[in-house]
């Protein structure tokens, strides 16, 4: 399993990074919409939908994802696309850790819709958006990776005390620290190294943003944690060897790029 991940990660991030790099904002966004579109059906899936149920939420995905990203970016609707932005942010602030601490099992399907919505399409939006900087966008994304790798390897050496254990077991405060560790170091160097010497009248605000997206990134894998738990399954699709679905891949994305794509535009005014 962990030879078909790494294998898996190897064909991916180099394809991922090079569309980051290379392709035109309009060809990255048409690259991304596929995953889009399987992580919406893997939610669908997740929810309880019917064969016919989950299709349609992708529709609904494809038909109103799409004309948000055209009309910010050709007709200066953006207005519409930072709502976006902010609905789900509050989301995370608000709902979702409420979700979790009440163990809700939510059977309304026009709230499952919503929340769906909610995760999919503005993560979309925010890794187009963001891609107009490709070093920040990476940036942004490393927090995320970091995050990941080390509390997952911190938790296996040195776990002892779970995080969440009704919601996923494995998770460890050891590994939260880990985590948070390996995130500090990871941005003093990335600070150090390179944006700091560009963006030095923003310090402040970057590390408070990178200090926001940890516990973000975390929340966002336990929500998911969660619905899979309550749907009874343990990945959330297959589309990805090792890694399970695309959901599986870019839960605590969910949770981060909305965020980061109302705050780094103004960072970088003010810088």
């Amino acid at each position: 399993m962990f030879r078909t991940r790494v294998i898996t990660a190897a064909i991916l991030l180099p394809l991922f990074v090079g569309g980051v790099f290379f392709l035109p904002a309009g060809w990255w966004a048409a690259v991304l919409l596929p995953f889009l579109l399987a992580g919406a059906r893997e939610w669908a899936a997740l929810a309880g939908f019917k064969p016919y149920g989950q299709w349609l939420f992708c529709l609904l995905v494809l038909m109103t994802g799409v004309p948000v990203f055209l009309g910010a970016h050709y007709f200066d609707l953006a207005a519409i696309e930072q709502s976006a932005y902010w609905a789900a942010v509050m989301f995370w602030l608000l709902c979702a850790p409420l979700w979790l601490l009440s163990g809700w099992q939510v059977r309304q399907p026009l709230l499952l819709v919503l929340t769906g919505w909610l995760l999919i399409v503005p993560t979309w939006l925010a890794l187009v958006r963001l891609q107009a900087d490709p070093w920040l966008l990476l940036a942004v994304l490393g927090v995320v990776w970091i995050a990941d790798s080390a509390a997952y390897f911190a938790g296996r050496t040195w776990g002892r005390h779970k995080l969440a254990p009704s919601i996923s077991p494995g998770k460890t405060w050891e590994g939260v620290a880990g985590a948070a560790l390996a995130v500090a170091v990871y941005h003093a160097l990335v600070w150090h190294f390179g944006f700091g010497g560009v963006m030095s009248g923003i310090g402040i605000g970057a590390a408070l943003l990178v200090a926001c997206l940890l516990p973000l990134s975390i929340l966002g894998d336990l929500f998911e944690s969660w619905i899979k738990r309550q749907a009874g399954v343990k990945d959330s699709g297959t589309l990805l060897p090792g890694h399970g679905g695309v959901l599986d891949r870019i839960d605590a994305l969910t949770s981060t790029l909305p965020l980061a794509a109302l705050a780094v535009p103004w960072l970088i005014q003010r810088a």
